[in-house]
């Protein structure tokens, strides 16, 4: 039997501090989201159809980013829902690194550390400092239904997004780790220029990733781990009015008219694509 009326955890950190504007985002798309302490007992989160961990800056990331966070006792009950029930799950940015801390992103060998979120590759030319927070485009990678949380989206398109971090790079020194997830079309999205090219300079690729890798999926495609913040791009008010393309202009137009500023942004579609795939997942 489908699940009629999803719910979400939100998992918060000491140091997450995005979980109210995410949790606004899933709730704006229609899904019943808590916001789950780290500290509650790890036993409750099975009450839960799907899971969020936020952005943030978990335990100060120490060690390294989510290094301490993946280790909690409520991110084994997360990981044994993901893997065992297929449960769904998004980690955006500093959740990103939980997920691939823990394991769960790539997912080729469920609960082993494959690939990193290292430091930020510094800009040739001086401009962009190691800690990025700016406006990016992506590019979808996959096809829309390869991800639980990229089926509202055309084949192909490009989206503007934020970013904000200082350790965001997709990498591996592991060859065969990389032939994997492009034999599997793991990756989500890609950084682009405004018109989907791929280019690896730093104004494109902020932080220098592998194969310009800003979003990884499992195997399953229940699982997504995403640096860039789709939460920060949910309402058309959020995009800035010199975003190149079809979203800057909606932004110029709308300009005065409150009902469409509150209208959906391009990360929108991440948290409605989420709430179809809960609705359509069949319970393990």
């Amino acid at each position: 039997m489908a699940v009629e009326s999803p719910r979400v955890a939100l998992i918060q950190f000491p140091g997450s501090n995005c979980e109210w504007e995410s949790k606004l985002a899933a709730e704006t798309a229609g899904i019943a989201c808590d916001v789950f302490r780290w500290n509650r007992p790890p036993a409750e989160l099975t009450d839960y159809d799907g899971y969020i961990i936020g952005g943030g800056f978990s335990y100060q990331d120490r060690v390294r980013s989510g290094a301490i966070a993946a280790k909690e006792p409520i991110v084994k009950t997360v990981f044994d829902q993901v893997t065992d029930h297929g449960k769904p799950i998004i980690g955006i940015c500093n959740g990103a690194q939980v997920l691939v801390e823990s394991g769960l992103v790539p997912g080729l060998t469920p609960g082993k550390v494959e690939m990193a979120l290292a430091p930020n590759m510094p800009d040739p030319s001086g401009r962009i400092a190691q800690f990025c927070c700016r406006w990016v485009y992506l590019k979808l990678a996959c096809a829309p239904e390869r991800c639980a949380f990229t089926g509202k989206y055309q084949p192909g398109e490009v989206i503007p997004i934020p970013i904000a971090h200082g350790e965001g790079r997709f990498t591996t020194r592991d060859e065969d780790v990389i032939a994997a997830i492009k034999a599997n079309d793991q990756i989500v999205f890609q950084y682009c220029d405004a018109d989907g090219n791929i280019d690896t300079s730093r104004e494109v690729c902020p932080n220098g990733a592998l194969a310009n890798i800003a979003a990884l999926c499992n195997p399953e495609g229940n699982v997504m781990a995403i640096m860039p913040h789709p939460e920060r791009a949910s309402f058309l008010r959020q995009i800035p009015g010199d975003v190149a393309g079809e979203w800057g202009q909606k932004k110029l137009a709308a300009h005065g008219d409150l009902s469409a500023l509150n209208g959906a942004g391009p990360g929108r579609a991440v948290f409605i694509a989420m709430l179809e795939a809960l609705k359509a997942r069949v319970p393990a």
